[in-house]
């Protein structure tokens, strides 16, 4: 049986699934998959400096510091790839993973030991624990810290993508076409990019750095093989990432595992088993 802080968690995750969904089919149509990658790795220093300058309580410092260096990442990445003539991966590899070592650098040195920062919240999270910081507001409870912040930016994130489909269309599917013709893509560029910054970050408590990239990447992955409509893409994905979630969750209460590790495997073994299918499908095909 559910119990009140399962269902806080697992409330939690679906907040991040939705939201990394959402943004990854874009990553995905625009083969910006490892940038997505880069950003979550490469925010951590922003985020460390403004754990150091506020504190981890005030999620204002924490945004700010996620954006900027989320925007700085694609910023840098563009100059090695574009002016510079460095090949995409390598500039990819030697931003974030500079970025990187110097988050945890920074961490090891200024904020380690730190109950709300440290490197294992950051690369790994521990989302069986979000449940701990409850918000009860005149006896009743609001839900959690985490869960407080990432509603209001899956609710951005909402807005931004339907509000702003066309652009985000254009950018995903015509994006060369439309520079020939005069028409810029950048904002739409840096919007995605600084949309992702902000999930990403404040990801980090419940499903860390890293972990948080398979939501970006695998179920709109997964979508992107079952449809090329961008419409049905998206609700897809969203479809997907909550199927992983609630699988994952009650897979590790059963079995006593790691949560979001789990939920990851799950994701995995979807898009594993939609491959098979589609292949044994279209052998089919080819034998009928």
């Amino acid at each position: 049986m559910l119990n009140l802080n399962d269902i806080l968690n697992i409330s939690t995750a679906l907040l991040i699934a939705w939201s990394c969904s959402l943004l990854g089919v874009f990553l995905v149509l625009r083969k910006m998959v490892m940038v997505g990658d880069a950003i979550s790795h490469s925010v951590l220093p922003g985020v460390v400096m403004a754990f150091l300058v506020g504190s981890y309580s005030s999620s204002s410092f924490i945004l700010i510091g996620a954006a900027v260096f989320g925007v700085l990442t694609t910023i840098i990445i563009d100059f090695l790839y574009r002016k510079l003539k460095l090949q995409e991966d390598a500039s990819i590899g030697l931003t974030f993973t500079w970025l990187f070592a110097l988050g945890v650098i920074l961490i090891t040195v200024f904020a380690d030991g730190n109950s709300h920062i440290d490197k294992d919240c950051v690369l790994f999270g521990e989302l069986g624990l979000t449940f701990l910081d409850k918000i009860i507001i005149g006896g009743r409870l609001w839900g959690t810290k985490s869960m407080m912040l990432l509603l209001p930016l899956l609710l951005i994130v909402v807005v931004f993508v339907f509000k702003g489909f066309k652009g985000f269309q254009i950018h995903a599917f015509q994006a060369e076409y439309a520079q020939t013709k005069g028409i810029s893509t950048g904002f739409w560029h840096y919007a995605l990019m600084t949309l992702v910054s902000l999930v990403t970050v404040l990801s980090f408590e419940s499903v860390g750095a890293i972990l948080v990239v398979g939501f970006l990447v695998v179920p709109p992955a997964t979508a992107y093989l079952l449809t090329k409509n961008l419409r049905n893409m998206l609700l897809l994905s969203l479809v997907i990432s909550t199927f992983d979630v609630l699988v994952g969750y009650f897979t590790a209460l059963h079995f006593d595992l790691a949560i979001s590790p789990t939920i990851i495997t799950v994701s995995g073994l979807v898009i594993f088993l939609t491959i098979v299918v589609q292949i044994t499908n279209s052998r089919f095909k080819t034998v009928v």
